[in-house]
């Protein structure tokens, strides 16, 4: 049998399969556990994005906003799928207690990223100047990528020592590097940057700081795993793993680097159409950010079981346990159900109550949020599709997000031509579900995963009820009094439902 037949075989049920789903349950609760305390802390960095704009305005929120989503983008050229990659190699060598394999590719991978990345990001910088005119971009969005673009480094160090840390299934370093030393450097540095009078660049140069802080901590925390293993590596050939590393990491690099484009696809092409369509200014940039940065944090209700799911699952497939793969991603779609319906029903509800924190002239954005929210909801709820695609197949992935690619931007594209602002949250959406729906095919068709929608029932009935009472609040109550009645009365009534369901079903006993 072939490579390519085995990595899709299907194993025939067991009889302690339930049993063996519990343990991995377990091992991804506590998994999950670390990576949601990352998570949560990690969300200080909105702090950040709050004072820049109570301090410096919705114009310097717009300006920084385009210049880091594009460096964002420019990231996954440095990097090139190494941070994924790594984690399945990582995995695989200590499976079979490799370990000196382990720091080989450890240290080869480290290598790769910072030198990549060095060179894309002065490439970058000759590029924009070079060409910046010509692509019609604004002077200030010019001058702010040309800083930020110099955190390339800093990004993939932390990116590739979190990925290490991970595939050794250690998750809580995360917490140490991004969730508290990254939001708590950048903001100190953009502090200090405005007392120096650095207030045109003061928030890119506290990205960089922030973010080559992070690298330093992510990287010393995952050394620490390698300080008690051998030190031989005379049986390692490095330029062996180097071709069997970038050769696997190329499609996920490719994938990745088209996600990266689709995530940010609204506010880098808003950027372009400033001043070109209806009513897109560098001010409505900057509340459509805003609104588009707390939308994000949907997409890190992920986070804290897709980096656990991906060295489970790559054990799980690499020795034909496709029918228990299928049954952990379905029981991790229902938990992030459970998590994802109420955060969206709060943005949607009460977006002006929340939009007010950034200043009165960001409550405009409200429908905004409620759609971008929605499209960030759905990107974070097939997130974990792409995980088990993945560590099979990567290059499927790379096809989906081709498609989706393609179909996203020239909706976006014509959407915010046509429409301005508002076009871009729907175009999003729109890029979303299509990315959804191929997605789900590939496990449905050609993994052979069996259709997983009915464990969601619960948590989208329970949603359903809630939202009844919360409209009759919102429309009976006027103002900020109606918001907080609406979104209060949703998570109780949807709290209930998952107590409800937590007791009465033994698969979410312990969530």
């Amino acid at each position: 049998m072939s490579t390519m037949e085995s990595s899709i075989h299907i194993a025939p049920p067991t009889p302690d399969l339930p049993r063996r789903v519990d343990g991995t349950g377990a091992e991804l609760k506590r998994g999950a556990f670390l990576n949601t305390i990352a998570m949560l802390s990690s969300n200080f960095g909105a702090i950040f994005t709050l004072l820049i704009a109570r301090l410096l305005g919705p114009v310097s929120l717009g300006i920084y906003s385009v210049a880091w989503a594009t460096t964002n983008l420019f990231s996954k050229f440095g990097v090139w799928g190494l941070d994924d990659a790594i984690i399945t190699f990582i995995a695989r060598a200590q499976a079979v207690g490799d370990f000196a394999r382990s720091r080989a590719l450890f240290r080869l991978a480290v290598v790769l990223a910072v030198a990549q990345s060095t060179c894309v990001a002065v490439i970058s910088i000759i590029a924009i100047w070079r060409f910046g005119d010509h692509l019609h971009l604004k002077p200030e969005m010019v001058s702010a990528f040309t800083v930020t673009v110099c955190a390339l480094p800093g990004v993939a160090l932390y990116r590739i020592s979190t990925s290490v840390s991970r595939g050794m299934k250690v998750m809580k370093h995360d917490i140490y590097s991004r969730g508290i030393t990254e939001p708590a450097i950048t903001i100190l540095a953009f502090l200090i940057a405005l007392i120096a009078g650095f207030k045109v660049f003061g928030p890119e140069l506290a990205a960089i700081v922030g973010t080559a802080a992070s690298g330093l901590v992510a990287l010393t925390l995952a050394l620490k795993l390698f300080r008690h293993g051998p030190e031989e590596v005379g049986a390692v050939s490095l330029r062996a793993e180097a071709r069997g590393l970038l050769g696997y990491a190329f499609p996920i690099g490719a994938d990745q680097l088209l996600n990266a484009f689709i995530w940010r696809l609204d506010v880098i092409m808003l950027g372009w159409f400033v001043g070109r369509a209806p009513g897109v200014t560098l001010t409505t940039l900057g509340i459509y950010s805003a609104a588009s940065g707390l939308a994000n944090a949907l997409r890190r209700v992920s986070q804290p079981f897709s980096p656990i799911f991906a060295p489970i699952v790559a054990e799980m497939t690499a020795t034909g346990k496709q029918e228990r793969a299928a049954a952990t991603y379905a029981r991790l779609m229902q938990w992030m159900l459970w998590v994802l319906l109420p955060l969206v029903a709060v943005m949607i509800l009460a977006g002006d109550m929340i939009l007010i924190a950034f200043g009165p002239a960001f409550r405009q954005g409200s429908i905004w949020l409620a759609i971008v929210a929605i499209a960030c909801a759905v990107n974070a709820f097939i997130n974990l599709s792409e995980t088990a695609i993945m560590v099979q197949r990567p290059t499927l992935n790379l096809l989906n997000s081709s498609i989706t690619c393609v179909a996203g931007s020239s909706a976006t594209l014509w959407l915010i031509w046509r429409f301005g602002v508002i076009g871009a949250a729907f175009g999003l959406l729109l890029t979303y579900m299509v990315q959804g729906v191929l997605r789900t095919g590939t496990l449905r068709f050609i993994f052979r995963w069996p259709n997983q929608w009915r464990n969601s029932l619960p948590p989208v009935i329970a949603a359903i009820i809630a939202l009844v009472p919360a409209l009759f609040c919102r429309v009976l109550l006027d103002g900020i009094p109606g918001q907080l009645a609406s979104a209060a009365a949703f998570l109780v009534i949807f709290g209930v439902g998952w107590l409800y369901h937590s007791r009465s079903s033994k698969d979410t006993a312990h969530l």
